[in-house]
């Protein structure tokens, strides 16, 4: 039974997809990290023991080895530029382009052999001195200047390649920056500057490379399991069972298997194009408009990167740097993440209402009784959640759950076996290496962003440039907290179009957060969330709003309105970050039990009014007096304080009988 069920889906699914534009195509000109070379035979074997050896040697690294940071900090870098300059071609390929040709197979061209030695050796050179170094100090040796600067330069063209312009350029501006505080010194101002950002642990190898070397690096190898192993896909089908069959079933589809695989990929366009090859035809299908279509999926991706337990990889960032366990971080976060969630899902519910959308047929999906007799598939998840509040390190815990994900898939494929059921996602010997490959491959961006990223935050440290940056905004501020949190709102956006999450919220973490911290008094943990919160919505706001583009490319849609309805559609992400800023009891600071039900309840219901409002449909049409009435009440209902919530209920009690009457009267 269960093996025909599964035949129907993915009948279901395939056709859609076979009429869609190539998705490697869509990912690689919207996504970077897909840009790259093709091997076959025998370099192709070479290049995959690469990876794997890379992945093993970073597992072995944080189990075992117990070096000096600058060693394994440096020695990671130095592995990532050789597979940056081995794996990415110099320009963008462009198919569309007249007489275009196709991309030469198992070729790199010598100056990538060039940038690859000399990057991977400048970084090495770290390693093999670094005693030496300590030793002497600031007093570097000339020749060492020209490592250090050799490096960054070709540091910089690697991030060129594989995350882009914009997050260079912001570098860039900081060491003019620097360069501009010792002009008087010439020489030993390079010195002291080269000395900062290329030997210390203060610059390129800070703190952003030593969470991915040991953190971040983990946990990809841990999603890239999930996904080897089919357990992603397990959660695209209990979504389908609990939510296909309702009204505008695919949409919701989307927006709770996003969640789900969405917290594990770290990627706001991977994860729309994964999980949307699927659903957004679906919804297509259903009755939605393209533009929604796309909208949905890609903000319920990018909103994956805020869903506790894992929170992509910017969440270990910031237990670093706020000086908490990771455990609280994601504890604080659930009922943001609830929020954001539950406004997409109330938004796609009354569109679907609005327009009398149905679900799948019942029994084209799969059922959820079977499903549970498959739930032990999230035991990974399971343990490593466990893992974690026991207080084991970040590393092992990570390590931990990606042998469960392991075992968890050997023990499937025997139970597969046992009831004749075949699985394309069996674990084999295959697998096992692809799990390692792709691990590799996913951490690449992320380690180049954090290697600039750790530019920057040298430069602020090194120039002392954020106590400027807090004098700056506050005088302009006023001491006035809201005025500092919209500044501060629109430099995240205005920064993290077209910079990856984890990159962007370094940026905003070493320069806008202190700002929050010291100059407005906002507690630390509410600051860098909300800095987190504005570096990932830039993924779906306009202009630059790549998860949404993707998503229209998927659906055949107009870039601009799925980006507009994507921002739409993540309103909560723009409107709770103020409130847990404003009061941190949404964050489970400094609050009761009680009063924590009391925010949870509150805030649903206020996300019921502002879908309703920005829908025009609550239990049936609204006009715009009732979508005020709603706005007004839903904003004040998510603000956790007694006097709002009794406002806010009180006009959402008003409109909710209105509706009802007026629906029973049409019915009579």
């Amino acid at each position: 039974m269960l093996k025909k069920k599964g035949e129907k889906e993915e009948q279901r699914t395939a056709q859609p997809v076979e009429q869609m534009d190539d998705l490697d195509a869509i990912m690689k000109k919207y996504d970077r990290e897909s840009n790259t070379r093709i091997f076959t035979g025998t370099p192709k074997l070479i290049v995959r023991w690469f990876f794997i050896l890379f992945s093993l040697f970073c597992i072995g690294m944080n189990l075992f080895a117990n070096w000096d940071e600058r060693i394994r900090r440096a020695s990671f870098l130095g592995f990532i530029i050789i597979m940056v300059f081995v794996l990415y071609p110099a320009r963008k390929p462009n198919p569309t382009k007249p007489n275009a040709k196709p991309p030469r197979v198992n070729y790199i061209p010598w100056y990538d052999f060039i940038l690859m030695i000399a990057g991977a050796a400048c970084f090495f050179y770290c390693v093999f001195n670094a005693e030496a170094i300590i030793a002497r100090s600031s007093r570097i040796l000339p020749y060492e200047i020209v490592i250090g600067v050799v490096g960054t330069l070709i540091l910089f063209e690697a991030c060129r390649r594989v995350v882009g312009l914009p997050i260079l350029c912001v570098a860039s501006v900081f060491i003019i920056y620097a360069f501009t505080q010792y002009y008087d010194l010439q020489y030993f101002g390079l010195k002291r500057i080269v000395y900062q950002l290329f030997y210390t642990t203060n610059g390129i190898l800070g703190t952003p490379i030593n969470v991915c070397s040991t953190f971040i690096v983990l946990f990809i190898i841990f999603g890239a399991f999930l996904e080897a192993t089919g357990i992603s896909q397990f959660f695209i089908q209990c979504a389908n069972a609990i939510a296909g069959s309702s009204s505008g079933g695919p949409a919701k589809v989307a927006v709770i298997s996003s969640a789900l695989c969405g917290m594990v990929s770290g990627s706001s366009v991977g994860n729309t194009v994964t999980t949307g090859s699927v659903t957004i035809p679906l919804m297509k299908k259903t009755g939605y408009a393209p533009e929604f279509a796309g909208a949905v999926e890609a903000a319920a991706s990018t909103g994956g990167q805020i869903m506790p337990p894992i929170m992509g990889a910017a969440a270990f960032l910031m237990a670093e740097m706020v000086g908490v366990p990771y455990g609280e971080i994601a504890v604080k976060a659930i009922l943001p993440a609830f929020l954001y969630f539950s406004g997409i899902f109330l938004m796609v519910h009354f569109e679907a209402k609005k327009l009398g959308l149905k679900g799948l047929p019942r029994e084209e999906l799969p059922k959820l009784r079977t499903l549970m007799t498959r739930v032990y598939l999230l035991l990974p998840l399971i343990v490593l959640v466990v893992t974690i509040i026991q207080g084991f390190t970040m590393s092992r815990a990570a390590i931990l759950a990606t042998l469960v994900a392991i075992a968890v898939s050997i023990a499937n494929n025997f139970i597969n076996k046992m009831l004749g059921v075949k699985s394309e996602n069996e674990m084999n010997i295959h697998k096992f290496f692809d799990g390692l490959e792709n691990g590799a491959k996913n951490t690449i961006s992320v380690a180049v962003a954090c290697g600039i990223a750790g530019i920057i935050a040298g430069v602020v440290t090194m120039t002392g440039l954020g106590q400027l940056l807090i004098s700056g905004i506050v005088s302009v501020a006023g001491n006035n907290m809201m005025v500092a949190l919209v500044l501060t709102m629109l430099t995240c956006i205005l920064l993290g179009m077209g910079v990856p999450t984890t990159a962007n919220y370094v940026i905003m973490a070493t320069t806008c957060a202190p700002i929050l911290i010291s100059g407005m008094g906002l507690n630390a943990i509410a600051a860098n969330m909300f800095v987190f919160y504005f570096g990932i919505v830039a993924d779906i706001t306009p202009p630059v709003a790549l998860a949404a583009y993707a998503g229209s490319a998927i659906a055949r849609g107009n870039p601009m309105k799925t980006g507009v309805n994507a921002a739409r559609l993540a309103i909560a992400a723009f409107i709770v970050p103020y409130i847990f800023a404003l009061n941190p009891q949404m964050l489970f600071i400094d609050t009761t039990p009680i009063a924590v039900i009391q925010i949870c309840i509150t805030s649903f219901i206020g996300m019921v009014s502002i879908a309703g409002c920005l829908e025009g449909y609550m239990f049936r049409r609204l006009n715009w007096v009732q979508r005020i009435i709603l706005l007004a009440g839903g904003l004040m209902l998510i603000s956790p304080t007694t006097i709002t919530d009794i406002v806010g209920l009180g006009c959402f009690a008003v409109m909710a009988f209105w509706q009802i009457t007026a629906n029973r009267a049409a019915k009579a």
